[in-house]
């Protein structure tokens, strides 16, 4: 926990300095508002002693005058000081939620192991205010200083007593204020850690919806959601106990610190040691205390919450990659040759060794589905080999950058997700912004580097919707490509859905393409179409097809069959249907 910790401080830190200029600026000018603050009950007893005691009525007039002027400094101080602190805080969160982002998007992965989808959309936002506020609450602290400061040097010059009594009892209230903001930090990173969970669990079930429906688990579904809320519930609580405790112990004794110097006040008037005017301006100083005093309790409270949500964005942001090394460009052209030898990885593959000839199209059949996800993701450089080998034309993978491998090895899973947008926006590739820092290989797009004008896109896009009969998906909506698909697509059949990811990853036009089960949701005839079409289109280009579909298969040059997480067999689909049973019985059963 200390280690993490201090992550978090040194993520605050850099949030902090990253706006220390419009932190200072409002800082300066929160100074001026407190100082003008503390004037005010001063020359309220300055008024009293020598215009209204004296009845000088210019002398009133003229303190008047200068009440005035310090209000309206005080107002406008106030206002761009609070402008420029809350802007402060903003951009601090805006610059913390891209560092997430583009610690999430990197290309060696790892920040999402271990987290739901809503854990880290909730570390971006929430925990990503919180620090951000840190900003706000530290320059509401040097506004605080400022106001005690202000009003113990006035009361040092009022009554020298006075005086001491704020500037030795400050520094024990902030002390105490410390201390009881512990348990708030403590209690806040488990409300954060169970609202993050809660929100993970939320968002895993809407993305299910349709499947949950599917099978009746409605019921389980929310079960399961009203636990992990209940337990969301509880941390809040607790979280909220700790800060009304904290709140209402720093009132206290802040309260009494106020009693303290208005009772000494008091005294030291009725010994006629005190002015009635001076006696007046040392109450409205008391009271003025209040005000920094509050701001204190506030700070603390914001920096213990802050602390806490700064260590899980740090624990974010320092995850280990899940990839290692590889900074090498990958030399042009592709030619897209694929070996594998001896790769292992967990519960998948066991020792596989598989060469795919450049250009040609090859079939991946299975007998357990784990070994499919984890030839995919050595593939992809999701993960590297436990053990063996992946090299692409000669040339291991761990030797590449990854984001310029997966712009060259583009894998195609079959839970790939649809964005919000129309269907045109998924199936066509965007401009990559340059230097963003998140680079994503499955919007790859050769076109981009060849000098292809607007015609020749709109072809390449017409041949990839065809191939994968997207089209066909096109003209059944009402506004055929234009038409928005809604949030992970969920407007589209299973079906179409496939279709479209299909022409999207076929659209991107990689010099090695590997697909995952893309028509396990259409129909017979039109799965044998979509094979066709799928040869055609990728003619004279690699192409794995990881599938145990007999229709993908039969139009592949060459199939494997990997069976115990090894090579089983090797022919065509015809000679491992009439020759092997295990492949029969994989593919045909």
């Amino acid at each position: 926990m200390g280690s993490g910790e201090q992550s978090g401080r040194d993520v605050l830190t850099r949030s902090v300095r990253g706006q220390a200029r419009r932190v200072g600026l409002g800082a300066a000018l929160g100074c001026v508002h407190q100082l003008g603050e503390a004037l005010v009950p001063v020359l309220i007893g300055v008024v009293i002693d020598q215009a209204v005691a004296g009845q000088d009525a210019g002398r009133l007039l003229l303190w008047l005058a200068v009440l005035a002027v310090v209000y309206v400094t005080l107002s406008w101080s106030f206002r761009l000081g609070a402008r420029a602190g809350e802007r402060g805080a903003e951009e601090a969160a805006h610059t913390l939620r891209l560092a997430i982002v583009r610690r999430v998007l990197d290309a060696r992965g790892g920040a999402e192991d271990g987290r739901l989808p809503g854990e880290l959309a909730n570390v971006a936002t929430e925990d990503a205010k919180r620090v951000g506020a840190v900003n706000m609450a530290l320059m509401s602290g040097t506004w605080a200083v400022a106001g005690v400061t202000a009003s113990a040097v006035a009361l040092l010059l009022t009554s020298v007593p006075l005086g001491l009594i704020v500037l030795l009892g400050t520094p024990v209230l902030l002390w105490l204020g410390h201390l009881l903001s512990k348990p708030l930090e403590r209690r806040s990173e488990a409300e954060q850690d169970r609202a993050a969970h809660a929100s993970g669990v939320a968002a895993d079930l809407v993305a299910g919806l349709r499947v949950l429906k599917g099978l009746g688990a409605q019921r389980a579904a929310v079960e399961r959601y009203r636990g992990t809320s209940r337990l969301s519930l509880a941390a809040t609580l607790r979280a909220a106990r700790a800060e009304s405790w904290q709140t209402g112990l720093v009132l206290a004794l802040t309260g009494g610190f106020i009693a303290l110097i208005a009772l000494v006040g008091g005294r030291l008037a009725l010994d006629g040691s005190l002015s009635l005017g001076q006696l007046v301006s040392a109450v409205g100083l008391a009271l003025f205390l209040l005000g920094p005093l509050e701001t204190f309790a506030w700070v603390n409270a914001e920096l213990a919450q802050g602390r806490a949500s700064a260590a899980r964005i740090a624990q974010v942001l320092a995850a280990e990659p899940a990839v290692v090394g590889g900074d090498d460009p990958v030399p042009q052209p592709v030619r897209g040759a694929l070996r594998l030898r001896g790769v292992r990885l967990g519960d998948g593959t066991d020792g596989v060794d598989l060469d795919v000839a450049a250009g040609r199209l090859t079939g991946i059949a299975v007998t357990d589905p784990a070994c499919a996800e984890a030839l995919l993701r050595c593939l992809g450089r999701e993960r590297d080999p436990e053990s063996g080998t992946v090299e692409l034309d000669g040339v291991p993978l761990n030797r590449f950058d990854p984001a310029q491998l997966r712009a060259a090895v583009l894998v195609a899973a079959h839970d790939a997700v649809l964005f919000d947008g129309s269907l045109a926006d998924n199936v066509t590739p965007r401009a990559e912004p340059e230097d963003d820092g998140t680079p994503d290989g499955s919007a790859a797009e050769p076109a981009a580097g060849d000098g292809t004008g607007d015609a020749d896109a709109d072809v390449l896009t017409e041949r990839a919707m065809c191939a994968a009969h997207a089209d066909e998906v096109a003209r059944s909506l009402p506004h055929g490509t234009a038409t928005g698909v809604g949030e992970g697509g969920r407007s589209l059949s299973g079906g179409q859905r496939q279709r479209v990811l299909l022409a999207r990853a076929l659209r991107a036009g990689p010099p090695v393409l590997v697909v995952h089960d893309p028509t396990t949701a259409v129909d017979a005839l039109t799965e044998a179409r979509i094979a066709e079409g799928l040869r055609e289109i990728r003619r004279g280009r690699t192409t794995l097809v990881v599938t145990n579909s007999p229709a993908l298969l039969a139009v592949a040059d060459r199939v494997v069959l990997l069976d115990g997480g090894r090579v089983g067999a090797e022919g065509t689909h015809a000679e491992l249907v009439r020759a092997d049973a295990t492949y029969r019985t994989a593919v045909l059963a």
